[in-house]
C-alpha cells in the first residue's frame, strides 16, 4: 500500500507505484514517476518528471533535479544533490530574472543497483553505472563505470565493487567479493560478472 505522510507535498501528476512511501516534508513534483517499493526520506525534493525505478531509496534531504532516471533499487544517501544546470546563473548576461525557458536541463542518470554515499554532489551530465558505488561526499563529475568504488573531490576510482557493495580484491584474474565468494571480471574500462557465478 502506497503511503504519502501527511506534511509530504506529492503532485496529483505524479505517479506513484504499489508500496511506495513518502515521508514528512518531501516533495515530489509533477509527472514524477516512482517504481514500486520506493522510499523517499524526510525533506527530500524529486524534480518535475523524474524517473525512479522500482525499489529505490531517496534518504532524507537529498535533491534529484529533473531530468534524472534512476534505476532499479538506487540508492541516494542523505543529502545526495543530482544537479541539472551546466551554466547556472540566476540572471541573463542583462541583469533579467531567467526563467525556465532560458536554460536546458541536463540530467543524471543512475543505472539499477548503484549507490551515492551521504552529501556527494553528481554534476549533470553524467552516468554511473550499475551497482558502481559513490563515496560520501564525492564530487562526480564525469561518467562511472559498472561496479566502480569513486572517491574524492573531483571523484576518481579507487577499485571496484561487487553487487553487496563490498571493496573486490584481486584473485588470479578474478575480482572477488569477499563478504558472497561472487567473481567479476574487468572488460575494458568497466567490470562484469564472471560466467561461473552462475
Amino acid at each position: 500500500m502506497t503511503y504519502i505522510a501527511p506534511s509530504a507535498d506529492v503532485a496529483e501528476q505524479a505517479v506513484l507505484g504499489e508500496g511506495t512511501k513518502i515521508w514528512h516534508l518531501a516533495q515530489v513534483r509533477e509527472d514524477a514517476i516512482l517504481g514500486e517499493n520506493c522510499i523517499v526520506g524526510r525533506g527530500a525534493y524529486v524534480g518535475t518528471g523524474v524517473k525512479i525505478g522500482e525499489n529505490t531509496k531517496i534518504q532524507n534531504y537529498a535533491l534529484v533535479y529533473e531530468p534524472a532516471v534512476l534505476g532499479k533499487g538506487v540508492f541516494i544517501g542523505p543529502a545526495v544533490v543530482l544537479t541539472n544546470d551546466t551554466y547556472p546563473r540566476a540572471v541573463s548576461p542583462d541583469g533579467s530574472l531567467k526563467s525556465a525557458h532560458d536554460w536546458t536541463p541536463v540530467g543524471v542518470t543512475i543505472q539499477d543497483g548503484a549507490s551515492v554515499g551521504a552529501r556527494a554532489v553528481c554534476i549533470a551530465p553524467l552516468t554511473i553505472g550499475r551497482w558502481a558505488t559513490i563515496a560520501a561526499g564525492s564530487v562526480v563529475t564525469k561518467d562511472v563505470p559498472a561496479f566502480a568504488l569513486m572517491a574524492g573531490v573531483p571523484a576518481r576510482r579507487l577499485g571496484w565493487v561487487g553487487k553487496a557493495g563490498f571493496p573486490l580484491q584481486e584473485d588470479g584474474g578474478f575480482w572477488v567479493c569477499p563478504e558472497t565468494g561472487a567473481k567479476y571480471i574487468e572488460e575494458g574500462p568497466s567490470l562484469k560478472e564472471a560466467e561461473d557465478n552462475a
